[in-house]
C-alpha cells in the first residue's frame, strides 16, 4: 500500500475531519511517513478474531450509547460554536472575518469572540475595549514583534471591531505566548490591585505556565490539548451563549502535524457534536495575488523563471520549523510531469496564492537550527482527504541565480 505524508498542517472542513487522519512532517531528508492507512483495519480484524461476535457487538453498542450520552450532555452546556480557519497575516482574510463577526454580532446578538491568543492577552483587549485610547493595544502589538501577529492589518482588525462592535468580549484560549511580557504585565497589574487570589489571576498564571511548558518542550500536541481545555472552559462558562472563533487553519484540520492527535476543532466536534461548525477562509484573497518578485532558478540543469510569493512564519506552529518561502516555477510542468513522487502532500490551502492544475512549486523551509530544506511540489489536480492537494516530487538539484 502506498504511504502518504503531510508536510505541514492540512486544513479541512469539519464535516470531513472525522475521516482519514494520516499526517507527517519533514525529516532531515524531507520526508516522514505516517503509519499505513490500513493499520487500524488490521487491528480491528485482530480484535474481532479474538472476541466473540456477540460480545463485540454488545461492547460496541454500550460504548456508542455512552459516547452519545456524553456528547449530548456536553452539547447542553454550550451554544452554537462557529469556527473560522485563517492564514495569519492576510488582510483579505481579516476583512472577511470582520464581516462575519459583524453579521453574527448584529443579526444573532452574539458578543463572545474566541481568538488564538493567550487568556491574559484577551483580557487586556477587553480592558482596551473599555478605554479611551490605544495604549493597551499598542503595548500588546509591540509584544507581538517577530511573530505572525505583528502586522498592521491585524492591529487594524481589532480597531475596526472596537468601532463597529463595541460590546465584543474576547476570549483567549491559546497557551501563554508572550508570557514574559504581556502575561507578566497582566499578572503584575492584578497583584497591584490586590487580586492575587482572584480567578482572573489564577487563570492568567496558569496560562503563563502553559506557555513555559510549551516553549520548553516545543510540544505541538501539548499546545493543542491545552487549547481544547481552555476553549471548553470558556465556552461552558457562558452557559449556552453562541460564540464565534478565529484560529489558524492548523487547528481546524484533521490531526496535529506528524501525530495521531486530532486538532482542536475535531476534538470540539467530538465533544459538542452538531453545535460545532466550521469554514475554511484560507483561500480568501488568493485569486488575484501577484508575485512579489521573480528570480531565475536552475533546476536539474535548466533555468526557470521563479515567481516569489512571500515568507510564512511557522514559529510555534510546527516542531522544528521556523518559516517557509514559496516560489512557483513558470512553464515547468511538462518537464516534471513524470518526476517520481516523494509521498508528501501539501493541500492547496497551505499556499499564499491560488494553485491551479499543471503547476510546479519550490518551497524552502528554514528549520529552527538555521538549516534550510528545499522541497518541490506538483499540482496534478489530485485530492487528499477530500482536499485538492499538490504532491511532492523528487528533484536532484537546484541553484538560485541572482
Amino acid at each position: 500500500m502506498k504511504r502518504v505524508s503531510v508536510i505541514l498542517f492540512a486544513m479541512c472542513l469539519l464535516t470531513a475531519c472525522s475521516e482519514g487522519r494520516t499526517a507527517g512532517e519533514p525529516s532531515s531528508e524531507g520526508t516522514t511517513y505516517a503509519a499505513e492507512a490500513d493499520a487500524g483495519t488490521r487491528g480491528a480484524e485482530t480484535s474481532a478474531a479474538e472476541t466473540p461476535a456477540t460480545e463485540t457487538s454488545a461492547v460496541e453498542t454500550r460504548g456508542a450509547e455512552s459516547s452519545a450520552a456524553e456528547t449530548s450532555a456536553a452539547e447542553a452546556q454550550v451554544g452554537n460554536i462557529y469556527l473560522y480557519g485563517e492564514q495569519h497575516g492576510v488582510k483579505a482574510i481579516y476583512d472577511r472575518e470582520l464581516e462575519l463577526w459583524k453579521d453574527h454580532y448584529e443579526k444573532e446578538h452574539m458578543r463572545h469572540l474566541f481568538v488564538e491568543l493567550p487568556y491574559y492577552t484577551a483580557q487586556y483587549l477587553n480592558l482596551w475595549m473599555e478605554s479611551g485610547d490605544d495604549q493597551i493595544l499598542d503595548e500588546i502589538y509591540d509584544d507581538w514583534e517577530h511573530t505572525a501577529s505583528h502586522v498592521e492589518d491585524y492591529k487594524t482588525f481589532f480597531k475596526q471591531i472596537k468601532e463597529a462592535c463595541p460590546e465584543t468580549v474576547f476570549h483567549g484560549t491559546d497557551v501563554g505566548h508572550q508570557y514574559a511580557t504581556t502575561g507578566q504585565r497582566y499578572v503584575d497589574r492584578l497583584l497591584e490591585m490586590g487580586q492575587k487570589d482572584s480567578n482572573d489571576c489564577l487563570l492568567a498564571q496558569e496560562n503563563i505556565e502553559q506557555g513555559k511548558t510549551f516553549y520548553e518542550a516545543n510540544d505541538s500536541v501539548y499546545r493543542e490539548q491545552k487549547m481544547v481545555e481552555n476553549f471548553c472552559r470558556e465556552a461552558e462558562a457562558l452557559k449556552g451563549e453562541a460564540v464565534m472563533g478565529i484560529y489558524g487553519g492548523a487547528h481546524l484540520g484533521g490531526n496535529v502535524s506528524g501525530t495521531d492527535t486530532p486538532s482542536m476543532a475535531v476534538q470540539l466536534r467530538e465533544r459538542y457534536g452538531e453545535k460545532v461548525s466550521g469554514e475554511d477562509l484560507t483561500m480568501v484573497g488568493k485569486e488575484n495575488l501577484s508575485p512579489l518578485k521573480t528570480e531565475i532558478v536552475e533546476v536539474e540543469g535548466k533555468e526557470y523563471t521563479a515567481s516569489y510569493f512571500g515568507k510564512e512564519d511557522l514559529a510555534g506552529q510546527i516542531q522544528g520549523l521556523a518559516s517557509r518561502q514559496f516560489w512557483r516555477l513558470e512553464d515547468a510542468y511538462d518537464d516534471f510531469a513524470e518526476a517520481e513522487k516523494s509521498g508528501d502532500v501539501l493541500p492547496y490551502n497551505n499556499y499564499p496564492m491560488a494553485v491551479e492544475k499543471g503547476q510546479v512549486f519550490m518551497i524552502e523551509y528554514q528549520k529552527t537550527d538555521g538549516s534550510l530544506m528545499t522541497l518541490f511540489y506538483r499540482s496534478d489536480g489530485n485530492e487528499w482527504n477530500g482536499m485538492l492537494t499538490t504532491e511532492g516530487i523528487l528533484v536532484d538539484k537546484k541553484q538560485k541565480i541572482h
